[in-house]
């Protein structure tokens, strides 16, 4: 530990993850912020998988709790915070480690049922999740914000609700750093490309019906910087300059953490 969020207390929505090989963003985000002296609320849609995200934290020394909360539900996202300020009494950080595929496509497949259940999640719960820290940040004196985007917002074509929702997410993120700046809040996304992760690996196996060691060369043979994705923990290394003090004078930055695949988009 280095005490980069020394006496800083956070909460990581999404902290629980997909079972599979690797680990996750939210896990990982979780763990890292620990490690580094944060006090972390770890809330799941699927409190088992929060709680053993938290467990794990607790078994290196550090501090957790953990929260079982649905984000599209607006009375939810305010639970989450009333949790946090119950547990902490301030909020120094928040990351919004959320988003859904399944049931997407093109814009001539696309049902308007699968749009609205990804835009719920990936963009309207993300809102409504800041929305209920702003005024305890605010209070507070600042905090960080990190929403978790993706490269989808700038390039794709077939997942029209996915890329959608993640351009909203970096639209968002402009908007609400813009106006809390005055508040010493700081917003930021991470914009992530290939990522070795459960819920993309595995989850592409299930659906596709190939094995997770075809998908994941697929996948790497794509990736530029080295061919091969990157990993749960190279988001929640960026997760943690953009939550500590170090980026005390960054906000509004769309970050990309993908191994220059967005180079190659343009």
């Amino acid at each position: 530990m280095t005490g980069r969020l020394e006496n800083k207390s956070a909460v990581v929505v999404g902290a629980g993850q997909t079972p599979g090989e690797t680990i996750g963003n939210g896990r990982a985000m979780a763990l890292l912020f620990a490690r580094e002296g944060a006090q972390v609320l770890c809330v799941d849609r699927l409190l088992d998988r929060a709680e053993e995200t938290a467990a794990l934290i607790r078994e290196e020394g550090g501090t957790a709790f953990a929260l079982g909360a649905d984000i599209v539900k607006g009375a939810e996202n305010v639970r989450i915070i009333d949790e946090a300020k119950a547990r902490f009494g301030r909020l120094d950080i928040l990351v919004n480690n959320v988003g859904i595929g399944g049931g997407d496509g093109p814009a001539h497949r696309l049902e308007e049922a699968a749009f609205d259940r990804i835009l719920s999640v990936n963009l309207k719960g993300m809102w409504l999740t800041i929305k209920a820290a702003l005024p305890l940040m605010r209070d507070g004196g600042g905090g960080s914000i990190v929403n978790i985007s993706s490269l989808a917002a700038r390039g794709g074509g077939i997942q029209l609700a996915y890329e959608v929702s993640k351009a909203g997410v970096n639209r968002l993120t402009t908007s609400v750093a813009q106006s809390n700046a005055r508040y010493g809040v700081r917003c930021n996304a991470i914009m992530m490309g290939y990522m070795d992760t459960p819920m993309a690996v595995s989850g592409i196996a299930g659906a596709s019906g190939r094995s997770t060691a075809e998908v994941r060369a697929e996948r790497d043979a794509r990736v530029p910087l080295g061919g091969k994705m990157g990993t749960g923990w190279d988001t929640a290394y960026a997760a943690l300059f953009l939550a500590s003090d170090e980026s005390k004078f960054i906000s509004g930055a769309i970050l990309p953490v993908d191994g220059a695949m967005g180079v190659r988009i343009g």
